[in-house]
């Protein structure tokens, strides 16, 4: 059985790295010797989305200024920031790679998708009816990403190194943001706090079962 200590202390370290924002970092997290992870995979809303939302009709864009304006060039990428955000932080305090591309970006790279992607949404949320209000995409549609970049990372890498990479790799969900400061102001008839509470931790649960199912899955059909 695999000790799940020295992984929860290094996560717990990472954690506390993100919140230290520089201009640039070196892969300061160093890793049990019996840990690897090879990619990183992203998903939830605006803090984290790397430019998913870049086409889309949706008001939930950032590919303009002054969004952008410290990041390489001054250039806006459709990060929420005016330069990196946790997503690229992650990955790079990981010495995984500097920035983490979003999935639907148009030059994607096979390479880019070796490492992991971003399959956040900025307006996304827990609640389903967060995402119908700010045009974005919902976490359904983020696990049917998933799906189908599963599908592309096994044409690329071959089905067993993909299973490592599926199998070995961290998965960041960072959700519900919009939830509470948008969504809710519209559910208050329906659900006073606690009920509303509930409603989101059943989703995030559903939607938590619905990666791990698809990464074993993926996983299982080799064995």
């Amino acid at each position: 059985m695999v000790d799940l200590l020295p992984i929860c202390l290094m996560l717990l370290r990472l954690a506390l790295l993100v919140l230290v924002v520089s201009d640039k970092t070196k892969g300061l997290v160093k890793l049990p010797g019996n840990v690897s992870v090879p990619a990183v995979f992203v998903f939830g809303d605006s803090v984290v989305d790397t430019g998913n939302n870049n086409n889309r009709r949706t008001f939930a864009r950032s590919n303009f200024p002054p969004y952008g304006k410290n990041f390489e060039g001054g250039i806006p990428t459709g990060r929420f920031s005016n330069g990196k955000v946790p997503s690229d932080l992650i990955a790079e305090e990981l010495g995984i790679k500097e920035l983490m591309p979003a999935y639907l970006k148009p030059n994607l790279q096979p390479a880019d998708l070796i490492t992991g992607v971003c399959f956040a949404s900025g307006g996304s949320g827990y609640d389903p009816l967060t995402s119908t209000l700010e045009s974005s995409m919902a976490l359904s549609g983020q696990v049917e990403l998933f799906k189908e970049y599963i599908g592309k990372l096994k044409g690329i890498v071959g089905e067993k190194r993909a299973n490592f990479i599926l199998a070995n790799s961290l998965f960041v969900v960072v959700a519900s943001s919009s939830d509470i400061s948008n969504t809710y102001r519209t559910r208050q008839l329906q659900y006073d706090l606690p009920a509303y509470a509930n409603l989101l931790v059943n989703s995030a649960s559903n939607f938590l079962t619905a990666i791990k199912l698809e990464t074993r899955d993926a996983v299982a059909q080799e064995e």
